[in-house]
């Protein structure tokens, strides 16, 4: 069970568009730091908060979908004679899952996007958790140095 736990922690940090986007995980758009640092109107608050309100139905239940596919495929996987034509179905049920995920996502990343003007999301893209002070691995940036990575 622990490894089933593992894997689903792993799953939901790797999948995240959000993360892919850099962007500052929960409601960010309510973190007063951030409002400063993006100079956020109540508007554009409000807008995220909708788009946010919008999704959330749809991702808990895509989340809980790759959860139980994930859980099935291990089922398999644990069995003591194998069969590979289930673990194959069981497996591309899980892809499918995880895509359905990251497209909803996506789709909110997106529509979250279209709020922001282009100078509060290169803000948000150009070092804003590096601002304030959240720690990572290092990856390479363009110019040779290192940054944080998000």
């Amino acid at each position: 069970m622990k490894r089933i736990a593992l894997a689903l922690l792993i799953l939901a940090i790797a999948s995240s568009a959000f993360a892919q986007a850099n962007l500052p995980p929960g409601k960010w758009w309510r973190r007063p730091e951030i409002v400063q640092i993006l100079s956020l109107s109540e508007e554009q608050q409000e807008k995220l908060e909708t788009i946010f309100r919008n999704a959330s139905s749809d991702l808990i239940d895509l989340r809980g979908e790759v959860e139980k596919q994930n859980i099935n495929l291990h089922g398999e996987l644990d069995q003591q004679q194998l069969d590979r034509a289930v673990i194959r179905r069981d497996a591309q049920k899980l892809s499918d899952a995880r895509g359905r995920l990251f497209e909803r996502e996506l789709t909110m990343l997106v529509d979250m996007r279209a709020v922001l003007n282009d100078s509060q999301w290169n803000r948000m893209r150009n070092g804003l958790l590096d601002r304030l002070g959240n720690a990572g691995p290092q990856r390479p940036k363009a110019n040779g140095g290192m940054r944080k990575q998000r």
